[in-house]
């Protein structure tokens, strides 16, 4: 859905510089660019859109797109993988990220199956450090995107920020939003309705929760970079060598 009224002018109205952030938006659903459009896609390109008019520097990608190997070793080719995009088209956009987003369909109550790769292939450089000698994704933030028609977004969500901040993201207030229609067959979120209107744009619940999410995902990779990251005491892996 286009950006309202209210959701330009609280972007225009922002007094804070976003400019040197980065935000990395990665769709998981289970459908390649060129096979179908993507209704993930579609509300999570309304967050995108909020950070690109508050200044940050975005980047969309699909992870069906991709040849990505399933595993948890950051390159799945020295464990015998025929191909990997991973190590070399996708790992260095996640770590350049100050923001990822996370968005993933709903099937049969859970996050779809590539939502899930993507997580493990984050989980796969756990044991890389920062310059502080924390864990690699400390001081950088985490956040989820989630659609489907039947109920589980607060599901979803929950697996996948859960997922993120275990492994070292940080994960501010509301941060996540979704939609979902009707239980049963019925249009999915951006779909054309029999009225001729777009499903779920009309939302304001959704439209609310993902400008405090968009927000909340700035204001909190601000603060992080500002501070140089999380402070190093007391988690810092030395310490227990």
């Amino acid at each position: 859905m286009p950006l309202n009224v209210l959701q330009k002018r609280l972007a225009d109205e922002n007094t804070a510089d976003f400019s040197d952030l980065k935000a990395l938006f990665i769709n998981t659903t289970l459908k390649p660019s060129d096979r179908a459009a993507s209704h993930t896609e579609d509300l999570m390109q309304d967050s995108l859109a909020l950070m690109d008019r508050c200044g940050v520097g975005t980047e969309y990608l699909r992870a069906a797109d991709f040849n990505i190997a399933f595993g948890v070793s950051p390159d799945m080719r020295k464990e015998g993988a025929a191909v990997d995009d991973w190590p070399e088209k996708i790992w260095p956009k996640v770590s350049e990220a100050d923001i990822l987003v996370i968005g993933s369909p709903i099937w049969l109550g859970e996050e779809s199956s590539i939502c899930r790769l993507i997580i493990e292939r984050l989980y796969a450089h756990s044991g890389q450090r920062n310059a502080k000698d924390q864990y690699i994704y400390y001081g950088k933030v985490g956040g989820a995107v989630i659609t489907g028609n039947e109920d589980g977004i607060k599901h979803v969500a929950k697996t996948v920020l859960y997922s993120l901040q275990h492994v070292g993201y940080t994960i501010p207030p509301q941060a996540d939003c979704g939609w979902i229609g009707e239980a049963g067959p019925g249009p999915s979120y951006g779909d054309e309705t029999e009225d001729g209107k777009r499903a779920g744009y009309d939302s304001a619940f959704t439209r609310r929760n993902l400008t405090f999410m968009t927000f909340n995902l700035m204001h909190m990779a601000r603060m992080l970079r500002d501070a140089g990251g999380l402070p190093e005491h007391g988690n810092q892996t030395t310490d227990w060598a």
